[in-house]
């Protein structure tokens, strides 16, 4: 991640023999967390390097994933050499609650949505907390504090706010595992637990465009049904072949 500052997270994938089974290909998270965007560049690397050479036609890829106890399924259209739109099913929140957080003085209570493999705080324009998207290092302070309240495997403080007739959303995420802290420029998990909250708070399915640094993705989520679909475009930008550097300890 030292040589590449565009990198957020690291994911370590092995693709499967085609004919060993459903399961495409396996991915790992540096920090042990559940990841929906890496979920989705996996699946387009096994098609772009395993699957077949024309996708024209949607290609359901099978994953496991850390972080998540059941195989995840990512659909893929291809549109261009090496981009593809795809639309990937997230496992449902185990629980979407409230609770009371406080930080230097301020107090409100948030809504926190625990999936398998991460958790997500997801909070409003009229949250006291919302200046925090303008004070990462307050962002960071408050993550690592909730992160250890809630006991989660990684945490996302979902920033929501109003674009036109669909939302703008600003991902930060901390992942204890690996140590890391980014203002992401997406988040696929924290994209479904927000629609998983506006689904709840409605009491209907709903279907919104999120607006995020990175770009936008489309969010659907039925709470009766309890699916949450997530369609969004995926690209190679490069492939380099990675190292271990000697900063790095050697493997044994």
């Amino acid at each position: 991640m030292r040589r590449h500052p565009e990198v957020e997270q690291v994911g370590f994938i092995r693709f499967s023999d085609p004919t060993e089974g459903p399961v495409q290909a396996e991915l790992r998270m540096a920090g042990g967390e559940f990841c929906g965007n890496a979920s989705i560049c996996t699946a387009a690397l096994w098609l772009l390097e395993m699957g077949p050479e024309s996708a024209e036609v949607p290609v359901n890829v099978r994953l496991r994933v850390s972080g998540a106890s059941d195989t995840v399924d990512v659909t893929l259209c291809r549109e261009e050499e090496d981009s593809f739109s795809a639309v990937i099913e997230l496992p449902y929140a185990e629980s979407i609650t409230e609770k009371v957080f406080t930080l230097g003085g301020l107090s409100d209570k948030l809504s926190v949505v625990r999936m398998e493999g991460i958790t997500h705080i997801i909070l409003g324009p009229d949250s006291p907390f919302f200046c925090l998207q303008e004070d990462p290092e307050a962002a960071e302070e408050a993550l690592r504090t909730w992160c250890g309240l809630l006991s989660a495997d990684g945490l996302g403080l979902i920033f929501l706010e109003p674009e036109g007739p669909d939302l703008r959303l600003t991902p930060f995420v901390y992942v204890p595992g690996s140590g890391t802290f980014f203002r992401e420029s997406s988040c696929g998990s924290g994209s479904a637990a927000a629609a998983m909250v506006l689904a709840v708070k409605s009491g209907a399915p709903v279907s919104v465009t999120l607006f995020e640094p990175g770009g936008s993705l489309r969010a659907e989520s039925d709470p009766l049904s309890g699916k949450t679909l997530l369609s969004v475009r995926v690209k190679l930008i490069s492939s380099n072949e990675m190292k271990l550097s000697d900063e790095i300890p050697s493997l044994s």
